[in-house]
């Protein structure tokens, strides 16, 4: 691949607009859920597939009923999406995210959580 068309394709990775959210990773036996925010919704899905096919959990918080249930027994699920504003910075995009976590999570009770 020549340097030109590298760089373009760097440049073009970086001014792709950035889609992140809340999502939740749902045991469909017990109904528990893990709610999470990610920067990049795409990722956090591919990251959640990868690991249904190798048998491994997600996070350890998981593990207990990944093991016992298998990675079939959970999905995915986006839960708020949102955008990254032209002028706002990766923290504050974080921040953002954070705070619609938290708004999330007082939905729940602690017995539906992970």
């Amino acid at each position: 691949m020549a340097a030109k068309d590298r760089k373009q394709l760097v440049a073009e990775y970086k001014e792709r607009p950035v889609s992140g959210g809340v999502f939740s990773i749902r045991n469909t036996v017990t109904g528990k859920q893990l709610i999470d925010c990610a920067v990049d919704l795409a990722g956090s899905r591919n990251r959640f597939e990868f690991s249904r096919q190798t048998g491994s959990a997600v996070t350890l918080k998981l593990q207990a009923d990944w093991k016992r249930l298998g990675g079939d027994s959970f999905e995915f699920l986006i839960l708020e999406e949102l955008k990254q504003g032209e002028n706002q910075t990766a923290g504050e995009f974080k921040e953002d995210l954070k705070a619609l976590k938290a708004l999330w999570l007082e939905k729940f009770s602690a017995e539906e959580l992970y």
